[in-house]
């Protein structure tokens, strides 16, 4: 037996609560940006977040509803996806809050900068990995907006690198489920595809 639920006849924050506690777990971006005065820094954990496109290379996040986040990158073109990782859980969780326009996330939650090789906001310096990008374009969907941008300098800490790959056990991402609930690596599995010429006929042929 199944439990039915109507998305029009619910309330959005009701709805909203069901969709991130199954689509899960969710990686975090964890997005710095910089005004367009360059006065303020901006740090936010983001966890609508994903690989778009391969070549060239895109990722994509969404924010729900407009924060400085988006506003930042509309008005500079440039952000950095910070990669989130278990040991500074606290600190991510942090930058969540509505701090208002102007202050710097960085600076009220205490969090390190560095700076970037090919875009102007600083990355987070001690995330093992930042995807630097320019803004390839956004997408308004309702109460939302996703924002795509073109990788355009990876840096990875050579302390997460196994035989030239980073190695998750060694990245440590942090992932959100439902609800308060954070996650982290677990069990990992290894298993190969199976090309179509060694796929088993099951009818034995």
């Amino acid at each position: 037996m199944r439990i039915d639920f109507d998305p029009s006849r619910m309330e959005r924050n009701a709805f909203y609560r069901l969709l991130t506690s199954v689509v899960v777990p969710r990686p975090i971006a964890w997005v710095s940006t910089t005004s367009r005065d360059g006065s303020s820094d901006n740090l936010a954990p983001h966890s609508f977040f994903t690989v778009s496109c391969v070549s060239p290379p895109i990722v994509q996040f969404t924010s729900v509803g407009r924060k400085d986040s988006v506003r930042n990158i509309e008005d500079t073109g440039q952000f950095v996806v910070n990669l989130a990782p278990e040991h500074l859980f606290e600190q991510i969780n942090a930058t969540a809050t509505d701090f208002p326009h102007g202050v710097s996330e960085f600076d009220a939650v205490g969090i390190a900068r560095e700076p970037s090789l090919r875009v102007k906001p600083p990355r987070v310096a001690a995330s093992p990995v930042a995807l630097e990008c320019e803004l390839h374009s956004t997408v308004r969907l309702g109460d939302s907006t996703i924002v795509l941008g073109r990788v355009v300098h990876a840096a990875v800490s050579e302390a997460v690198m196994v035989d030239g790959h980073p190695e998750v056990r060694k990245l440590r991402p942090l992932a959100r489920l439902g609800r308060d609930e954070w996650d982290t690596v677990g069990e990992v599995w290894e298993i190969k595809r199976i090309p179509l010429a060694e796929w088993p006929d099951p009818l034995g042929r």
